[in-house]
């Protein structure tokens, strides 16, 4: 008696908007409605249905008269559907907070100006401009084991 009317309760109570995500929500009512049959009563996919269409948050209720529309006749079909929409609406939002609607990407290297340092011809004036041959990182130092051009 004590499970049926804590289950009972726990039914009565139930809502989406309590959850973190529709797999909790699942898991609970399923353990509620587990623990009901346990106990000789039974509720049907009619009641699972109307359970979570009710208990919609009121900013969702276009999505609520949508999915009545769309007339769903088992529970596993409709948390198929609303498993399927989160796991887009998590995408979509770590896709979003990468990179939130109307900010820049990062600016492109400008590739015109890069051809020309590497491809144009000139000697000296080519190395000189690259940094080739100067400072102590470039030539060969005995104490720091460091050879032409490497730098590493």
């Amino acid at each position: 008696m004590v499970i049926f009317l804590r289950a009972c309760y726990e039914w009565t109570h139930l809502r989406i908007q309590d959850f973190k995500s529709m797999a909790e929500y699942n898991s609970a009512l399923f353990r509620i409605t587990s623990q009901m049959k346990l106990c000789r009563d039974t509720i049907t996919e009619e009641d699972m249905l109307e359970k979570i269409f009710s208990t919609f948050h009121a900013s969702n209720m276009l999505l609520q008269q949508q999915y009545r529309a769309q007339g769903f006749t088992e529970y596993n079909q409709l948390i198929s559907a609303l498993l399927v929409v989160e796991q887009n609406n998590e995408l979509l939002m770590k896709n979003h907070q990468s990179r939130p609607t109307g900010s820049a990407p990062f600016p492109k290297v400008n590739v015109a100006s890069l051809e020309m340092n590497t491809t144009s011809s000139g000697g000296d004036n080519h190395k000189q401009r690259r940094g080739h041959k100067r400072g102590r990182w470039n030539r060969c130092d005995e104490a720091y084991h460091r050879c032409d051009g490497n730098g590493h």
